[in-house]
């Protein structure tokens, strides 16, 4: 894929990020809970690369932040800023590596999810620590995977739907054709 192509994509993963939430925020219930400025990234890093990917997680939650003030800068947006830079980064890298079928897309996007989640951790810990506030293994685990439940479920179904559909398409070319059976 062409540079050119890449950073345009890029751009619209970013908006995609930044406009999700205003749709899933209409969920009072589960709308965050959704996740919804994951998705973009994780399919940044999949269909971009891992370079784009990072980028893409890293500025997205930094700039929905100081445009609209959600999710606070500090410490949400800081934290979730190195989380879905490690979301790209992993998704894309482990994607580049691996066959192209089903179950490596699956591979990819569960290890891009545990990766990035013990990073927010890590980071929450030293940006909780700063503000002079405690983070517990319970925030921990109701942040990083009991609260994100309805997300990663959403992740699993839809980001392996849209690219076995990219590449039934034929959007996508750098795939086996098994990826697509």
């Amino acid at each position: 894929m062409k540079q050119t192509k890449k950073i345009v994509l890029s751009a619209f993963f970013m908006a995609l990020g930044i406009v999700l939430p205003f749709l899933t925020g209409q969920i009072q219930q589960i709308g965050s809970m959704l996740l919804p400025m994951h998705i973009p990234v994780l399919l940044c890093g999949f269909i971009c690369g891992w370079q784009y990917g990072l980028a893409v997680g890293f500025v997205t939650p930094l700039l929905r932040s100081a445009m609209f003030g959600m999710p606070p800068m500090m410490p949400t947006a800081a934290a979730m800023a190195v989380e879905l830079a490690v979301y790209g980064l992993v998704v894309g890298m482990l994607h580049a590596r691996l066959p192209k079928k089903i179950p490596y897309l699956y591979v990819s996007l569960i290890g891009a999810m545990i990766a990035g989640r013990v990073a927010w951790g890590i980071v929450s810990i030293a940006l909780y620590g700063i503000a002079g506030s405690s983070f517990s293994w319970q925030i921990f685990l109701a942040g990083a995977f009991l609260n994100a439940i309805p997300g990663i479920i959403l992740q699993l179904i839809l980001i392996p739907a849209i690219m076995i559909g990219l590449k039934k398409a034929g959007v996508l070319d750098d795939y086996e054709k098994s990826y697509a059976s």
